[in-house]
């Protein structure tokens, strides 16, 4: 119990809030992470790969519900205290992996954007991570040569090693022009040259349309474009790592979205782009970087419309003969989520009673027995085996916790044998099994 009520306030209002709302927080998961011991172990050793100049590429795949969000948003804090820059976006009608109205460079464009680092988890990093780096690099060669500040000597050896930098870069597809950008940013800080440094971030964030545009105001004839947007994470990914990051790691979610796309051409393109970069990561084409998608089951195994439609991608991911439930390979590049059980569900709840209590400083009233009676109504709907969501659960506890602190004079078991709560929750079980396709993210 003391150590649930360690959960520093700040961090308790945000992880009872997001799940309140419904949304995954972005912070305390540590607090409240239940029985994905496993997956997280098999993501983890990833990460050591990506670590060491390898590349991983995973699906997380389950229905609505199953956790994939949590899973992922797990993973993304794990990795940034491992030191490793990462990127996140999720899919939608206008965010694709390949567009011919530039949906796949909209992609790249938000995970542009929300590049994080461990000092800033939040997105927008990239303005911070080539400022850190060229001023590592001044300290380094500061102390290195025992030159003072001053010293044009101390500026030359600075050059070197950003030349060495850019030159590594440059020998990798596109590189030549990447290198050259990130010499263009670095002669801009150097020289305070406020007007040349947003010209580079624009580029780098894939923001020119036009060549000539860039050409001048850069002096380079390329772009990135909705074709070549991933040869550019590559670049990025082997540029952090040189910059003194661990590595790069890219999560992309809501697949459902390209499974959803009428045009068969146009999923195929999709599909295409999405079985290079699983490629190129397998075949060693990549370097300290890490590819984490999320998907449903029928965004996956669809052989119509899903991505098992595309014969190259089945052929690799789908399951071999000896994987079956309660013997699931790990190391397989899909990992299968199975919901919470009502079990798991109990132990969540428990930390989630001990947080809203330490939040608000009384001493935690309802008991075990009262969890127990909150599980056992909420799993024992009708179609709550197919239909129940962890995220409805946890709201409807938030709220009873909500609602026995304002009001000590209700009990727990009042308000679970309440019309309004059984009426409430088959409404929703008979709305989730009316449309088949209720949305969650825990």
């Amino acid at each position: 119990m003391d150590e649930h009520r360690k959960v520093p306030k700040r961090i308790a209002q945000t992880v009872l809030n997001s799940l309140k709302g419904g949304v995954v927080p972005r912070i305390g998961l540590p607090y409240i992470t239940v029985g994905r011991k496993n997956e997280i172990e098999a993501l983890l050793h990833d990460v050591d790969i990506i670590a060491e100049g390898g590349a991983s590429f995973r699906f997380i795949v389950g229905r609505y519900g199953s956790g994939k969000s949590f899973l992922l948003q797990t993973i993304r804090n794990y990795v940034m205290d491992r030191g490793f820059i990462v990127a996140d976006a999720d899919l939608s009608p206008e965010r694709r992996l390949q567009g011919t109205r530039g949906q796949g460079l909209a992609t790249y464009r938000e995970l542009i954007s929300n590049l994080s680092t461990k000092t800033k988890p939040e997105g927008g990093a990239l303005t911070l991570v080539l400022d850190r780096w060229i001023s590592a690099v001044q300290s380094e060669a500061m102390q290195e040569t025992g030159f003072s500040p001053d010293d044009p000597a101390l500026a030359a050896a600075t050059d070197q090693k950003i030349y060495a930098v850019t030159a590594s870069v440059s020998e990798l597809v596109h590189g030549f022009e990447f290198g050259k950008l990130l010499s263009a940013y670095y002669q801009a800080y150097v020289n305070g040259d406020d007007e040349t440094k947003p010209k580079v971030l624009r580029w780098f964030r894939g923001e020119y349309a036009l060549k000539s545009e860039a050409k001048e105001a850069l002096g380079v004839n390329m772009i990135i474009t909705d074709d070549d947007w991933y040869d550019y994470l590559k670049l990025f990914a082997t540029f952090f790592r040189l910059a003194g990051y661990t590595g790069m790691m890219i999560m992309v979610d809501e697949l459902v979205n390209i499974y959803k796309i009428p045009n068969s051409i146009t999923r195929q393109y999709n599909y295409e782009k999405m079985l290079t970069m699983y490629n190129d990561t397998l075949q060693g084409k990549a370097k300290y970087l890490g590819i984490i998608m999320g998907a449903t089951p029928q965004a996956l195994e669809d052989k119509r419309r899903g991505i098992y439609s595309y014969e190259a991608l089945r052929s690799r991911l789908a399951e071999g003969r000896f994987s079956r439930p309660g013997a699931r390979d790990l190391l397989a590049p899909v990992i299968r989520l199975k919901p919470l059980t009502a079990e798991e569900m109990l132990v969540l709840c428990e930390k989630l009673a001990e947080m809203h209590a330490g939040l608000y400083g009384y001493e935690r009233l309802i008991t075990t027995e009262d969890l127990v009676s909150f599980i056992k109504i909420e799993y024992g709907r009708i179609g709550a085996d197919q239909n129940i969501t962890p995220r409805e659960v946890i709201r409807d506890f938030i709220e009873l916790l909500d609602l026995l602190y304002q009001h000590p004079e209700m009990t727990i078991s009042s308000l679970l044998e309440s019309d309004e709560f059984s009426y409430a929750k088959s409404e929703a079980v008979s709305d989730a099994a009316d449309t088949g396709f209720v949305e969650f993210t825990i």
